[in-house]
């Protein structure tokens, strides 16, 4: 199996993750995103709508979009609930990430760490938005460990991806002290290190 990916992409990083866990083994591509390489004829091929990441499996198969990526590769394992009304939670979290969490969040950190934007060129709504992703994250964390429960799940993952760095994109997280709590409980759930 290949992925083809961007370190710098949170994205392509949930990926990585998950097989890293799971010990899928893949070959990883290197694609350079800020040198146009997703609009080459060869990856458009791979990948119509020109973004990263994309599988390609052993038998030709290609998957992309990183929610759909994470959610197929862990099919029957422990990062998806047995329980199909807490599946279904971990997967409003994964829709939910996509639409109000990394519109915002991962957008403003590219502006300011691969645009080299000033913090005050920033959208004051994509900002505000960040921040209302944050506070709804920080409630759900004052309650549960994890997003669904005590479980770490897909959501988890997919959401460390772009909130682990989100002061890199502005975003202030001392007043979201469940959200670090998880950010530090996540990492350790996959052995990340900082």
């Amino acid at each position: 199996m290949k992925i083809y990916g961007d370190l710098n992409s949170g994205n392509c990083l949930k990926v990585k993750w998950v097989c890293d866990q799971l010990r899928i083994p893949y070959e990883w591509i290197a694609v350079d995103t800020m040198r146009g390489e997703t609009r080459t004829p060869a990856f458009l091929q791979l990948n119509a709508s020109g973004q990263v990441p994309v599988v390609e499996f052993d038998d030709g198969c290609v998957l992309a979009q990183s929610n759909a990526i994470i959610r197929y590769l862990a099919r029957g394992s422990d990062l998806i609930p047995i329980d199909d009304f807490l599946a279904a939670k971990m997967d409003e979290w994964l829709f939910w990430e996509q639409y109000s969490h990394e519109p915002y969040i991962a957008v403003c950190r590219f502006l300011l760490v691969y645009l080299g934007k000033p913090a005050s060129d920033l959208d004051p709504d994509k900002v505000k938005r960040g921040y209302a992703a944050l506070a709804r994250m920080e409630r759900q964390l004052a309650t549960t460990r994890f997003l669904v429960g005590d479980l770490f799940t897909l959501a988890d993952v997919a959401l460390l991806a772009y909130t682990r760095v989100a002061h890199e994109g502005g975003f202030d997280l001392a007043d979201y002290g469940a959200v670090r709590r998880w950010i530090n409980d996540s990492e350790r759930a996959l052995g990340l290190s900082r």
